[in-house]
């Protein structure tokens, strides 16, 4: 029996450790041939960065153009003894390097920039961070009751999931110039398109997962007398708790989904109008770091609330 328990917990530390490596392997790949792609030539680079113009009028130092084009200006340049021009290898303008991305990311957290959303990532962020907050939590005060009613009642299942099943098919954009009519051209049409986007899909996940308590749970506390309210807020609500928090884990990633299509609408403002305005002007390095910044506080988000619920629900391991 103790050989079967240490085979056991050893099985488990390797397990563990072949996780913790695939997981470091599924961000290093990647990166590493984002790297490859960026610093070695020979990988891809169709492109020709104009170092030096020589004799030919239209090119200008820092333009860019594809390799063909490029060894035909030579070639004319060199029928007409005129100077030759120079450029070195070069990806197109909308893949920067892994470490302009980096510097990007990093310049946005160290210094001072202009005041507006078109300038500022922490700025434009901390404006999407706002509008991420109050739309979740909007459609979380009226999804979540309203999931666990359809789930343990049936009549109001009844009255309530023909309507949310058709609303759920409605694409969210689609109401955009409705809520800007009703709701003016500021933050509030936003919140209103991340509400709509998942509120309904809230509704139905969660009556699902209600329906997925086990009904030996409520038939017992029905024998011991527990009943409505009782039951509901003693045996149902706590039964699910641990699903429940799961559900809205995801959940909270599509609106997530929500807030680019959201913050099209109205005023220009937020990590969306950032990145468009900053690709734009083809600053793409600002653009991948905004990129990155919505990744990583998106999954380190998912993470913390991962580690709460495992401190919470400490019967139900499989949380998180």
């Amino acid at each position: 029996m103790q050989g079967f328990l240490a085979s056991w917990r050893l099985y488990g530390r390797t397990d563990r450790m072949l996780r913790n490596i695939f997981g470091i392997l599924a961000v290093l790949l990647p990166l590493l041939l984002w790297s490859a792609v960026s610093y070695l030539p020979f990988v891809w680079h169709p492109q020709v960065l104009i170092t030096d113009p020589g004799g030919e009028e239209y090119l200008e130092t820092g333009m860019r153009m594809n390799r063909a084009d490029f060894a035909r200006a030579v070639t004319e340049m060199q029928e007409q003894h005129q100077p030759v021009p120079q450029g070195i290898p070069s990806n197109p303008v909308y893949l920067p390097s892994p470490g302009d991305v980096l510097s990007a990311f990093v310049h946005a957290f160290t210094s001072s920039a202009p005041v507006g959303a078109e300038h500022s990532i922490t700025q434009a962020f901390a404006h999407s961070i706002r509008i991420i907050f109050w739309g979740f939590v909007i459609s979380s005060v009226m999804g979540v009751p309203l999931g666990v009613m359809c789930g343990s009642i049936p009549a109001v299942a009844r009255l309530v999931e023909p309507s949310v099943d058709f609303f759920r098919y409605l694409p969210a954009p689609a109401f955009g110039a409705l809520a800007v009519a009703i709701l003016g051209i500021y933050d509030a049409p936003k919140i209103a398109i991340i509400v709509i986007g998942t509120l309904f899909q809230q509704i139905l996940v969660i009556a699902n997962t209600t329906r997925k308590l086990d009904f030996s749970l409520v038939e017992a506390s029905r024998t011991l007398g527990a009943k409505g309210l009782r039951l509901l807020f003693r045996v149902v609500i706590p039964g699910i708790l641990p699903d429940l928090y799961r559900d809205q884990r995801i959940l909270l990633g599509w609106a997530w989904t929500y807030l680019i299509v959201a913050e099209l609408i109205g005023t220009s403002s937020g990590i969306t109008w950032f990145i468009t305005q900053q690709a734009r002007y083809q600053h793409f390095d600002n653009v991948f770091a905004a990129m990155a910044l919505i990744g990583i506080v998106g999954l380190g988000t998912d993470m913390v609330l991962g580690v709460v619920g495992r401190k919470l629900f400490t019967w139900k391991r499989e949380n998180g």
